[in-house]
This record gives structure tokens, sequence and C-alpha cells, in this order.
């Protein structure tokens, strides 16, 4: 694709085939997504990438603590509950999802499989959890950095047919999964990113976010 088709095209995916990504591909998106900028050229990344019985472990710990109601876990600060505008995307890209597959509002054991289903990183081949190096904090430039790096991963997917969605639920008990990936110490866990070959029949994964137009969040300081 070239760029434009590339990031107008691409959305958040939801629902994985059963199909296996080569790790060969795995790598070529990495050495894509590496050349993404950072600070001073610090590149305070580091990419761990799960598949096969340790994801479904992870997934599968992951999914137990949160339904039994335990407290999340992450290495980073996070915000309480959306409020405003923020809370008013959240809330109607939700209302896209639930529309698309179906589900009621008051359909309350299929609204709760749906946040499961983001518990268990939507059951995702692969899974890419991203890390910084710890003696980084406190601060927000390492964080700013490793998101240049998650966007340019989720790119170079998409240009190989491969779906990816951030996904900050799937790690929510990071301890977790430090403990199965064997994930040092000195590595905090930010995030990771559920990759996986689109499945065409999830109707959700049919589904675009809208963006609020330019002029509502962009000044031109300047300019004649």
């Amino acid at each position: 694709m070239d760029f434009q088709e590339l990031v107008h095209s691409r959305r958040s995916t939801r629902g994985f085939a059963n199909k296996a990504i080569p790790k060969t591909v795995i790598q070529a998106i990495i050495e894509d997504a590496k050349r993404a900028p950072s600070s001073m050229n610090s590149q305070p990344w580091h990419v761990h990438v799960l598949t096969g019985a340790p994801l479904d472990e992870v997934r599968r710990r992951n999914m137990e603590e949160m339904a039994a109601g335990k407290p999340s876990k992450r290495d980073i600060f996070t915000h309480g509950p959306y409020e405003g505008a923020h809370r008013q995307r959240q809330v109607d890209i939700a209302k896209q999802l639930f529309a698309a597959m179906g589900i009621a509002r008051d359909d309350k054991s299929m609204r709760q499989d749906w946040v499961m289903r983001g518990f268990r990183q939507f059951d995702a081949p692969v899974s890419l959890v991203l890390t910084y190096d710890r003696v980084l904090d406190p601060g927000a430039t390492c964080h700013f950095d490793l998101g240049a790096l998650c966007y340019g991963i989720v790119l170079a997917a998409w240009d190989r047919g491969i779906g990816a969605v951030v996904n900050g639920q799937g790690i929510s008990r990071s301890d977790i999964v430090r403990e199965v990936a064997n994930i040092p110490d000195d590595e905090a866990i930010m995030t990771c990113v559920a990759l996986g070959y689109p499945d065409e029949s999830f109707a959700a994964n049919a589904v675009r976010s809208e963006r609020v137009p330019a002029e509502q969040f962009v000044r031109y300081v300047g300019f004649d």
C-alpha cells in the first residue's frame, strides 16, 4: 500500500483467524517498526513476542484474575475512568462495536463476554509485549518513544495483511506476564499488541472509529 492508503485503511482487529504468523514475518515487522524516532536516539524499547503455550497461560491467568475481581497490577501509572470528551469517545466506539456484534444494551452476559475477550487478548495467535528500560522512570519521554514504536508495529503489520489491536487489558496483570515470559525486573511493561490475520467474518473487524475534525485540536501560529 502507499502511505495514505495504509494509514486510512488501518483499523483495530478484534477477531483473528486460526492461522499462525511465521516468525520471519514478525521479525520483518519489527525491523520496519524500529525505525521509529526516539529521544536522543535512546531506543529505550524491548519487545517480547509470545505465542503458543506461554501466551495461552498469560491469557488464561489474566482473565481468571480479572474475572474474579482482582485489582489490576500495571507497571505504569494509569488514569482513572475517562470523563468528558474522552469518555464520550469511549462510549461511541463501544456503541459501534456492540451494534456490529448484536450485543443489546441490557445483555449483561454478552457485554461481560466482550470484556473478557479483551483480557484474553482477543484470542490473537501472537502478542507483542512492549517494555522500556525502567531506569528511565519517572518521566513520559520513554513512554512517548514506545508509542512511536507501537504505531510502527501496527502499520508494518497492516501493510502485510496482519491485523493488530493495542491492548492494555491483555497485560492488566503485569506480574503474570513478567513471570510467564521471564521479563527482567529492570524492564517496565507498558502495553501489548495482539497480532494476527483478521477473521473477515468477525463483524467487529469492520468497525472503524471516527476521528474528530482537525480544527478541533490543531492551531496554526504564524501562518498568513
